[in-house]
């Protein structure tokens, strides 16, 4: 693997404290690069969700450090993870939580607004430009709950690679959905980065979806205990346009 490191954890834990104290995730070291496909699988209850809250700077680690572009976010303050969260992470969740009182465009441009890089004509063409690349080109004034199942997944997607982040993080993001969805979910992920070079890190229990990705971390009991390239993975698999 030659591409440059985007996420590194370093002997990460996480436990809450208590009269009998939960520990989450315990001495996990490893490293995301650029343009890797990973799944991180695990029964429930292994630490996978908490390991990616860690990861995506939601969450405070008890032990170790998390580094992003080779910057230590461990001494950021809550403002400094804020920032770096909106420029450098996309996050896809199980249940989209796209605002309902925004249309399928506005959800897509708020990421963009937060930041306030972008003119309002400039945001406004690169959420039209992502969600036609998705298929969505004929719902941008549709709301959230007049749209699909797995349309409000692509329209989430759309949402996380508004500020094009160095990095996605993904939180089961087919386990709301049916075969034919999940599937194309799944070749959206695989065209962004075999086509486009994307970084995603998906938590799944889908075992086909894990399958397609070019590698898995497996957890048990919050530690890692697998690691490494899925042999079958396919070389590419779509293409997208995520400029």
């Amino acid at each position: 693997m030659t591409g440059a490191a985007v996420i590194e954890a370093r002997g990460v834990g996480r436990v809450l404290p208590g009269p009998v104290p939960v520990t989450l995730v315990r001495d996990i070291d490893m490293t995301v690069r650029e343009a890797e496909f990973v799944a991180v699988t695990g029964p429930s209850g292994s630490g996978k969700s908490s390991l990616l809250y860690l990861l995506g700077l939601l969450d405070h680690p008890t032990s170790g450090r998390i580094l992003l572009d080779g910057e230590d976010t461990t001494a950021l303050d809550e403002r400094g993870l804020a920032d770096t969260r909106l420029r450098k992470i996309g996050f896809v969740f199980q249940f989209h939580f796209l605002l309902p009182e925004f249309t399928v465009l506005g959800n897509v441009m708020v990421p963009m607004r937060r930041l306030g890089r972008l003119s309002e004509t400039a945001m406004r063409e690169r959420a039209e430009g992502l969600l036609a690349d998705f298929g969505l080109a004929d719902q941008m004034t549709k709301r959230p709950d007049q749209v699909s199942g797995g349309q409000r997944q692509r329209v989430a997607i759309a949402r996380a690679l508004a500020n094009r982040p160095r990095v996605i993080l993904c939180d089961e993001p087919t386990g709301n959905l049916d075969t034919h969805s999940s599937a194309n979910v799944f070749e959206i992920f695989a065209g962004l980065v075999h086509a486009q070079g994307a970084t995603i890190v998906a938590v799944t229990h889908d075992l086909d979806f894990a399958a397609g990705t070019d590698r898995r971390i497996h957890l048990v009991d919050g530690r890692i205990v697998e690691d490494g390239p899925n042999r079958g993975a396919p070389a590419a698999a779509g293409t997208v346009a995520a400029s």
